[in-house]
């Protein structure tokens, strides 16, 4: 038990370390972007489906 919370407090120590540099803010455009990249296939898909006739 004491392993998992040296690893969780490791986990914490690097999260805040990018935390406070500019990588957590690229990254959380990055997955912004990708959000709406994957919306986007996800309404062309059910749309394709649509046309097809099946149901999703």
């Amino acid at each position: 038990m004491l392993s998992w919370s040296l690893t969780f407090l490791v986990l914490a120590i690097i999260a805040g370390v990018l935390g406070f540099s500019g990588i957590a803010g690229a990254a959380a455009n990055i997955a912004q972007l990708l959000f709406f990249v994957f919306l986007v296939l996800l309404i062309v898909s059910a749309v394709a489906n649509a046309m097809k006739g099946r149901r999703p």
